[in-house]
């Protein structure tokens, strides 16, 4: 039996206020959707953060909609959790993704309700928040329990950091899962992973996000999912690495600038995909006009550059983004009540402050510009 393990799809996503960049994570998730049927797997499971934020736009709940019916097509059953993308701050708001479990497109499992499918157990749990990490010590002993004597595989599925796996996005020890899983399908961390554990009988297992997102800046990195043989004993994971977007960050020194751009248009000719490209630059009687003139010999080859004045001090960007994600809800909260709108403080905490922090005034302009002319547009036609 084999099953893929897709996680943080973030579908909806809008890096940068450009439409490709939306474009680029419906294809990677659909490469990951066609992928799975090609090599015939038994069923998926999203493990969390579906969407990039609780209200979806239009094209992200079609773009589900539409692989989940592909992949029923097929013959091919899907289980999905809830991140903390997908729920609302709002009291009383049903999360999109119900939408699906209702229709029958998909099978939520985030309630920590054991199910039984096709001989193998199933468990998930929807985003454990801090606050309620205590009352859960008891549900996860208690389902620890119910599926001890299942003599199948027995599949947990949640959307946590894990502390020995990052130590900032920590909010459980490996300790204190579960003990009897064979395989632990995880989301939240954007970086793929994997660890076994000798008081664990399965890998804790960690795809990463399907394309990168705003909080994981540009770097240079390979995204996909897993695919998971479990027809013996032990589940064995196979990572797929999927075609996605080339991203890359360059440090210079100012004197060197034009260099470095001969560089990396060298390095970029032959990519069959605009890149998007970061220069961080460094040095002494920097000329702006210099540097802009520069940058803009990348335009054509790119379809976005980005570049920032560097000094040797740390900067406050690396302080956010290396900042916990319980900083950043908290910020995404207290932005909700001083905004009263959801929308508007997602905008703000996940599309301009990002670049704020990363003293891009001109691209939070950008950001800006590209929102009000979508705004306008949709006025227009309501």
């Amino acid at each position: 039996m084999l099953f893929s393990h897709i996680s943080d799809t973030h579908l909806g996503l809008v890096q940068y206020g450009s439409n490709e960049r939306e474009r680029d994570v419906y294809d990677a998730f659909n490469q990951a959707i066609d992928i799975s049927i090609k090599d015939h797997v038994d069923f998926v499971i999203f493990a969390g953060d579906i969407f990039e934020n609780p209200k979806p736009n239009g094209n992200a709940i079609l773009q589900m909609a539409n692989a989940l019916k592909r992949l029923k097509e097929n013959d091919i059953d899907s289980f999905f959790i809830l991140g903390e993308h997908d729920v609302s701050n709002i009291k009383h708001q049903n999360p999109v993704p119900y939408i699906y479990h209702n229709l029958g497109f998909s099978k939520y499992i985030g309630n920590g309700k054991p199910i039984e499918y096709k001989g193998i157990m199933l468990v998930g749990f929807d985003k454990i928040r801090p606050p309620e990490m205590a009352q859960n010590e008891e549900r996860f002993s208690d389902v620890d329990k119910s599926v001890e004597n299942f003599s199948g595989h027995k599949i947990l599925v949640l959307h946590q950091g894990i502390t020995e796996f990052n130590k900032f996005a920590g909010e459980l020890q490996s300790t204190d899962l579960p003990k009897n899983f064979t395989y632990y399908a995880m989301g939240h961390l954007h970086d793929k992973d994997m660890k076994q554990f000798n008081h664990l009988k399965g890998p804790i297992v960690y795809p990463g996000s399907i394309e990168l997102t705003t909080s994981e800046g540009i770097k240079d990195i390979k995204k996909g999912f897993f695919e998971v043989d479990i027809s013996g004993n032990e589940a064995i994971p196979k990572w797929i690495e999927l075609d996605t977007r080339p991203q890359f960050s360059f440090k210079t020194e100012y004197k060197e600038l034009t260099k470095t751009i001969d560089e990396i248009t060298k390095k970029i000719s032959s990519l069959t995909k605009k890149p998007v490209i970061e220069v961080k630059i460094q040095g002494e009687d920097i000329e702006i006009d210099h540097i802009q003139a520069q940058i803009a010999r990348l335009s054509s080859s790119t379809i976005r550059c980005f570049w920032k004045i560097e000094t040797k001090q740390i900067s406050v960007s690396s302080v956010f983004l290396d900042r916990p994600n319980e900083i950043e809800d908290e910020i995404l909260k207290l932005s909700i009540k001083a905004l009263d709108s959801e929308q508007d403080a997602n905008f703000a905490i996940n599309e301009l402050l990002p670049k704020l922090s990363k003293d891009q005034a001109a691209q939070g302009l950008e950001i800006i510009i590209a929102n009000y002319e979508k705004f306008k547009k949709e006025k227009t036609h309501d």
